[in-house]
């Protein structure tokens, strides 16, 4: 794949994200705190309106997106932090913008916003090129 400065792409990584995404994420990670999955909890121990999916679930989503762009052996590098919670019922949008190419190896600025346009998720990836 060629790749430039100033290249974009941009995906629905999922519509209406569902408890049961967040269920299924919790036993293929083995993470089962219950703010993610117990609303009695997840007010009660952490003050939030209901359970939110795991940080590490947004970053796959995101990861997902640029293997499905750049192929599933390019991307060399990947790291986020996360911005904000994703909650049941939220759709999220990943985008990626290539700011330099250098080296065979391009980063990329990646950033995946819910339905509002609220970053859930930032970071940088560096992919062979």
């Amino acid at each position: 794949m060629t790749l430039k400065a100033g290249d974009t792409h941009e995906a629905v990584v999922v519509e209406n994200i569902q408890r049961t995404h967040i269920v299924k994420y919790a036993g293929a990670s083995g993470d089962f705190n219950p703010l993610h999955h117990d609303d009695t909890l997840a007010n009660k121990l952490g003050g939030y309106p209901t359970v939110f999916a795991h940080g590490m679930l947004s970053m796959g989503l995101t990861g997902r997106m640029l293997t499905d762009w750049l192929g599933p052996t390019a991307l060399k590098k990947f790291g986020v932090r996360f911005t904000k919670q994703v909650w049941p019922g939220d759709t999220l949008t990943a985008k990626a913008e290539v700011t330099e190419v250098k080296g065979g190896l391009a980063t990329i600025k990646v950033v995946t916003v819910n339905q509002d346009g609220e970053s859930v998720v930032e970071g940088e990836a560096i992919a062979a090129v």
